[in-house]
């Protein structure tokens, strides 16, 4: 990828940006008219445009436009001499990203330049994982500092730019559905006002009316039909539609599906000519699709045409260093949603939710903060408001037989666990099994005591 494409038509004026631009370390390619810009545009990407306004065989607003369809994010930088600012400022409305008037000014032009490059990195590097841009551009905001969700984010924006279908793969509440939205809003489609976003269950819908949900039905086509309606595919046309849990379609609508992708068609039951339509597929599964075409069980070609970019998204317990990170999130929205003000996590409640191994993953951790939000008494949620699963794997009977394996902070949970646990089981005995006198003796109260009898099973 060349760093910046140069259009501008005077060959002295040309060969003097270039040599100041190379010079500051960039790599370049030029063209002395909008027409070979545009080509090269198509060929091959740049990480930014800087193109004069006013030349033969096109404009610099050609160039922009052109630069702009083939990635939304080039930063395009127009040079105009002193009578055409007007025509400048109205194509930054359009999409540029600066001006310089000519003469240019060399120091100007890198400073400019630099400034570019770097909006342009903002941009496309981690932004799902960045407040300020999600509230900014609309989009939903990813939480996260694991390699693992970095990796699925960094795929994510890869993908969005392009019009190929993607199958999300992960377990159920890793928030596969985030992501497809994520998809659609970096996209062309979800640039656009007015584009659909269509998420449609293919596990929450009954194997009879999978087909007319999805690709509509004429009136008087089954009992019940009454009049015409449109299915999801023909709602979605010109967005994007999210088919969740795709594994469980049934084989019958498989078939239908994989024709409606590859055509851009769809057959409403009982009509009698097919309907254009115009989509972006985004699946979802949380099922081994491939294992199970191999099987039998789903369409071999369906899954092929699905698979084109597939995407993991790592369940929690692969990215424990973001739990206390998504904890203090939902902890902050629950709280002024519930109470007016956002709440906060104790540090006994930190350790204990990174210590727990969230089988359901987000949605579960998400649930278990306002649940917690509901039954705190104050603003500080505490280890005894989360109500936490007690894990079945059974306790080490020694500090040396704790596992230490992981980061630093799944470690310190671990010993802290076992340090509570052996803490109360101590204070129980001593007390004979007294729950006041034993509470009183840890400095805790009699509410957090029977919490952490029932979390460490020591009933």
């Amino acid at each position: 990828m060349s760093d910046i494409l140069l259009v501008e038509d005077k060959d002295s004026l040309r060969r003097v940006l270039r040599l100041t631009l190379e010079t500051a370390g960039y790599t370049v390619t030029e063209s002395a008219d909008a027409s070979g810009a545009r080509e090269l545009i198509a060929r091959s990407p740049h990480r930014l445009v800087l193109t004069d306004l006013r030349m033969p065989h096109g404009s610099g607003l050609d160039v922009l436009r052109a630069a702009l369809a083939h990635d939304p994010d080039t930063p395009v930088v127009l040079m105009t001499a002193y009578g055409s600012i007007d025509e400048a400022v109205q194509a930054m409305k359009d999409g540029a990203h600066d001006f310089l008037q000519k003469p240019v000014d060399s120091n100007h032009l890198l400073l400019l330049v630099e400034r570019a490059l770097e909006a342009r990195r903002l941009r496309t590097e981690n932004i799902l994982l960045r407040e300020e841009w999600s509230r900014r551009y609309g989009f939903p905001r990813i939480i996260g500092e694991s390699e693992a969700i970095k990796r699925a984010v960094a795929e994510t924006q890869r993908v969005a730019t392009t019009e190929a279908t993607v199958l999300l793969l992960g377990e159920s509440g890793t928030g596969k559905e985030l992501f497809a939205r994520a998809v659609h809003h970096l996209s062309a489609r979800g640039q656009k006002k007015d584009q659909p976003f269509v998420a449609i269950n293919c596990a929450a819908i009954p194997e009879t009316l999978i087909e007319s949900e999805l690709f509509g039905h004429e009136k008087g086509a089954f009992t019940g039909a009454s009049e015409r309606r449109a299915g999801k595919f023909e709602l979605a046309s010109g967005g994007t539609i999210f088919l969740d849990e795709i594994g469980e379609l049934p084989l019958a609508v498989q078939g239908k599906l994989l024709r409606a992708i590859e055509e851009k068609t769809v057959d409403r039951i009982g009509g009698r000519a097919p309907v254009p339509v115009d989509i972006r597929i985004v699946a979802a599964t949380n099922r081994n699709l491939e294992a199970a075409a191999e099987a039998g069980a789903f369409r071999r070609d369906l899954y092929f045409r699905l698979a084109v970019f597939p995407i993991e998204i790592p369940p929690l317990r692969e990215r424990k260093g973001d739990v206390a990170l998504l904890a203090r999130h939902f902890a902050a929205a629950f709280g002024k949603e519930l109470r007016g003000r956002a709440a906060t996590l104790s540090e006994n409640s930190i350790v204990a939710l990174q210590a727990y191994t969230w089988p359901g993953n987000v949605r579960e951790l998400e649930n278990a903060i306002e649940r917690a939000c509901i039954l705190a008494d104050g603003l500080m949620l505490e280890t005894s408001d989360l109500n936490l699963k007690t894990e079945t794997k059974e306790a080490p009977e020694t500090l040396d037989a704790i596992d230490l394996s992981g980061t630093l902070s799944d470690a310190t949970a671990r010993v802290v666990r076992f340090i509570e646990r052996r803490k109360i089981a101590d204070a129980l005995r001593a007390h004979d099994n007294n729950k006041t006198r034993a509470a009183e003796s840890l400095g805790v109260s009699y509410k957090t005591l029977l919490t952490k009898i029932k979390d460490y099973d020591l009933q």
